[in-house]
């Protein structure tokens, strides 16, 4: 799998790929990154890569041409056939929402391009030509498309084969299949109490099946609250059991 990541600011990088336990999948090659600064391939003394925008107006626009060439050069440096290109990403207001289902669909992918977009945005001209899909992390803004590229690479990293130290932790995290869509429960640790707050009996009661079901009425419980649509989702999929319909009805939210 290899990411190339056309950055104005490729030393933004260096921490997320030499860091945390994701950073086995880069040493192991597992998910191969690579920098490309659009200012190599800009013209002149200054190697400008952005321009006023026509029609006036604060900020400054992204020029074509440099990331054309940039872009020109990656995909040499790939070696792809034209019909099996790799997509190029935009991170953008009006990009498809990252979520877990994109994610995993990236983990079992050869990767992408993605371009990091910086100041008032990219001329509208190299998106039309070139852009395949463009990627939201959600409905704010960033001085760039850097953050929005290290979250896609840290969750799709996360989920490569030996990457994580339990190679099946992933499958309960939040908004897993595995979990039906739903958020996680509520974890504890040592001390048994803290702060006079004891854990739930439930978890030191050494009996497998009360620990699996309280789990999942937490689970049930923490996504009702907080985001209830999900709950929705995964009734409509009929993943929800009759018991879970009851402990959703006891709590109001069924």
């Amino acid at each position: 799998m290899r990411f190339d990541i056309i950055t104005l600011l490729p030393e933004l990088f260096a921490p997320l790929l030499a860091s945390g336990v994701t950073r086995r999948a880069y040493a192991s090659g597992q998910v191969d990154v690579r920098l490309w600064n659009p200012r190599a391939y800009a013209e002149g003394h200054y190697r400008r890569v952005d321009d006023r925008p026509f029609g006036g107006g604060p900020g400054m626009v992204l020029l074509a041409e440099p990331l054309a060439r940039c872009l020109a050069a990656i995909r040499a440096g790939r070696g792809e056939p034209r019909a099996g290109q790799a997509p190029l990403v935009l991170f953008s207001p009006i990009g498809e929402p990252l979520r877990h289902r994109l994610v995993q669909r990236w983990s079992a992918s050869a990767g992408a391009i993605l371009l990091c977009g910086r100041y008032e945005g990219v001329d509208q001209r190299f998106i039309d030509a070139h852009v395949g899909l463009q990627i939201s992390l959600g409905d704010f803004v960033l001085s760039g498309g850097e953050i929005a590229a290290m979250a896609l690479l840290d969750a799709v990293a996360r989920l490569q084969p030996g990457v994580l130290n339990d190679q099946d932790s992933h499958q309960l995290d939040s908004f897993h299949p595995a979990l039906d869509g739903l958020l996680d429960c509520p974890h504890y640790t040592r001390p048994q109490t803290w702060a006079g707050q004891s854990v739930p009996a439930a978890l030191l009661s050494g009996n497998h099946a009360q620990i699996e079901r309280w789990r999942r009425e937490q689970r049930l419980a923490v996504t009702a609250r907080h985001r209830p649509e999900l709950i929705d989702a995964a009734r409509q999929a009929a993943r929800l059991s009759a018991a879970d319909e009851a402990f959703l009805a006891q709590l109001g939210g069924g």
